[in-house]
C-alpha cells in the first residue's frame, strides 16, 4: 500500500506539488494521470526518496522509503528506462540488483525470462538496446526483488504492440495476487483498460479520484453541437450548470433528455448527445485537466517535469 498524506513540494516560489493526498491499495491498479507539468514525477521522486518533500508524508507499506530495509525486496521502481547504466550489459545490470539485494543467482535468469530478454540480448550493452529493450530490462530490475509494491512512471514508452500487451497482462497478475501498482502514463487507452483506480493531477494538485467506474459513471452527460456556445447558453439560462470542453464537447450532469428539449426548444440542432459514461477516459482526462494543461510552460526547476 502507498500513502500520501498532504504532500507538498516547493521550488522557490514555484509550488510543483500542491497538499496531495492518496492511496493506492493493495490488489489494485492505480493509474497516476496528468498533463505534462502537473506534478506526477515529482510526487513519484518524493515517494523514493529521490527528492525531499517540503511538506507531508509519502509512505510504502507504512514507512518512508529510506527506512525500508532492503528497498528493492518491498517496492520495485522504474522512473526512467533510460537512465540504465549504456555500458553495461543487460545481465550485468540485473546481477548487481541481484547481489545488492541478496538475491540467489537463478534470480537473474528468471527475471530475464519474466521480460523476455533473450540470452543474446541479454549480454548485449544497453547502449546498442532499444527503447522498447531498455524498457523491458528497467521493468526486470523492478521486479527481481519480488517486491510488494510496483511503481512506474510511464513504462510503456518505447513498446510496440505486443510489448504494451504484455506489460498490461504482467501488471494486472501481479495486482491480482495482491500486489500494489502505482502506474503513471500518457497512454490513457492503456490506463482506461488496467487501473482499477485513477488519481488526476493538474497543475499539482488533485482534481479527481476514485475508482475508474465512479469517476467514468460520474461525467454526467455529453453533447456536441455546431455552436457549443449557444448550448451552454440555453442550459445556463434554464439554471443547468455546464462545461465546454477544449474539444468543444458541452458536459453537464442534467439528463440527456432534458438537454435535449432544451436544445429543441432554443431551436439548436444538436450532432452529438449521449451519456458521458461511454465517453470514455480521454475525454472526462481532458475535462478534468482543461484547466490545468501547461503545454508551452518552461519552467528549468527540477520539480517543473511532470
Amino acid at each position: 500500500m502507498i500513502t500520501i498524506e498532504s504532500l507538498t513540494r516547493t521550488y522557490g516560489d514555484f509550488t510543483a506539488v500542491d497538499d496531495v493526498s492518496f492511496t493506492a491499495e493493495a490488489g489494485r491498479v492505480t493509474g497516476f494521470l496528468g498533463p505534462n507539468g502537473a506534478g506526477k514525477s515529482t510526487t513519484m521522486r518524493v515517494l523514493v526518496g529521490l527528492t525531499p518533500p517540503t511538506r507531508g508524508s509519502a509512505t510504502i507499506l507504512g514507512r518512508r522509503f529510506a527506512e525500508l530495509p532492503n528497498p528493492g525486496r518491498e517496492v520495485g521502481v522504474l522512473l526512467d528506462a533510460s537512465a540504465q547504466h549504456a555500458g553495461r550489459t543487460g545481465r550485468e545490470i540485473l546481477t548487481i540488483a541481484q547481489r545488492t539485494m541478496g538475491l540467489p543467482k537463478s534470480a537473474v535468469e528468471e527475471t530475464l525470462a519474466k521480460v523476455s530478454l533473450t540470452a543474446t540480448e541479454a549480454d548485449r550493452r544497453v547502449r546498442n538496446y532499444s527503447l522498447g529493450m531498455r524498457q523491458r530490462l528497467g521493468i526486470g530490475t523492478a521486479l527481481i526483488g519480488d517486491p510488494e509494491v510496483l511503481i512506474l512512471d510511464e513504462p510503456a514508452n518505447g513498446l510496440d504492440p505486443a510489448g504494451i500487451r504484455w506489460m498490461r497482462d504482467l501488471l494486472r497478475g501481479f495486482a491480482d495476487q495482491g500486489g500494489t501498482v502505482l502506474l503513471s502514463s500518457h497512454l490513457l487507452h492503456e490506463i482506461e483498460v488496467i487501473a482499477d483506480d485513477l488519481v488526476v493531477i493538474g497543475q499539482g494538485r488533485i482534481v479527481a479520484q476514485g475508482s475508474k467506474q465512479e469517476l467514468l459513471a460520474a461525467a454526467g452527460t455529453l453533447a456536441r453541437a455546431d455552436e457549443a456556445s449557444a448550448l451552454h447558453g440555453a442550459l445556463a439560462d434554464k439554471g443547468i450548470a455546464a462545461t465546454v470542453s477544449i474539444d468543444g464537447a458541452v458536459r453537464t450532469d442534467a439528463d440527456p433528455a432534458a438537454v435535449g428539449q432544451i436544445a429543441l426548444a432554443a431551436g439548436i440542432a444538436l450532432t452529438e448527445l449521449r451519456p458521458a459514461d461511454g465517453a470514455g477516459l480521454e475525454e472526462m482526462f481532458l475535462e478534468l485537466t482543461a484547466a490545468s494543461q501547461r503545454e508551452g510552460h518552461t519552467d528549468t526547476t527540477e520539480g517543473a517535469a511532470a
